[in-house]
């Protein structure tokens, strides 16, 4: 997919050159990549026919490739997400939070969403160390969630799911205790990977599953009855493999990168693989003949 990039001054230039993008056509689905750079200036990348964004989905954004030079020196989001009540989530790298102005984007990215209808946006796959940031409203501080080492955070109907680094256990936080107590308390530990530590989240819940990269291998769960969460599968890997997400009914978007105790380091973007109805045994044999 060939990309078209956007430089912007400030969060609120990109905010306007969003609103005049959605009036070319823009969709959600169409915005690849979004990262800042250490002035605080906005980089956005969409397709170069914007006709062509009904077409795109999550998994082929996360297998794209970064449209700007590999020297320079950006610091992307990986997603977005509006929050019931005013509260926005995201996650990305953690270095966002340098140039001052990662919270106002993610407002803005968050207007973006509010004017197109939709609750979440999620973007291309970048190596980078993660962090995640909660916003209550827009006049409060952010709040990073990874300063108590909660990263990789997925939303669901009821509450939030997150990784603890360093950790093999899968953690719960609902949205009402969210509201109560804010995003540092209240978590709960509902799950722990029989396969090590988890390294990386699926970036979404689909069909009321979530894949889990572990140290060694993966595991899926089924969440659809939180905050209870029963096994679904597991296949053991040892290749540094992970899931990011997947294309409903069809392939999985696989990254590699390093194995770490505290995550998947120097990803790459990711690759689709297998094709509709595969499962997670069938993803692992695919990946074995690779």
């Amino acid at each position: 997919m060939i990309a078209r990039t956007f430089h912007y001054r400030d969060p609120m230039a990109a905010s306007l050159g969003l609103a005049e993008l959605r009036r070319q056509g823009l969709t959600t689905r169409g915005v690849l990549f979004v990262a800042l750079d250490a002035r605080g200036e906005v980089h956005i990348a969409v397709p170069e026919n914007l006709a062509t964004v009904t077409r795109i989905k999550v998994g082929d954004k996360l297998s794209l490739e970064p449209p700007w030079p590999v020297e320079a020196r950006l610091y992307h989001f990986d997603a977005v997400h509006r929050l019931p009540g005013h509260g926005i989530l995201w996650n990305g790298d953690r270095r966002l939070s340098q140039p001052g102005s990662g919270a106002e984007m993610a407002l803005a990215i968050a207007e973006f969403l509010k004017g197109s209808g939709a609750k979440d946006m999620f973007l291309g796959c970048t190596p980078h160390q993660p962090g995640s940031w909660w916003l209550p409203a827009a006049a409060a501080p952010a709040i990073a969630l990874h300063d108590r080492g909660f990263v990789d955070v997925v939303t669901t109907m009821t509450g939030l799911l997150a990784r603890r680094q360093g950790e093999a256990n899968l953690y719960y936080l609902p949205y009402g205790k969210l509201a109560l107590l804010g995003p540092l308390e209240g978590w709960r530990p509902v799950f722990t990977s029989p396969l090590g530590n988890i390294l990386l989240l699926e970036r979404r819940v689909l069909a009321g599953r979530l894949v889990l990269t572990c140290t060694h291998g993966l595991v899926e769960v089924d969440i659809a009855e939180l905050p209870e969460v029963h096994h679904s599968a597991q296949v053991e890997l040892a290749s540094g493999f992970g899931v990011v997400g997947r294309i409903d009914g069809g392939a999985f978007a696989v990254t590699v990168g390093t194995v770490e105790e505290w995550g998947l380091v120097n990803v790459a973007p990711a690759l689709l693989v297998g094709a509709e109805g595969e499962t997670l045994a069938d993803l692992a044999r695919s990946l074995a003949a690779r």
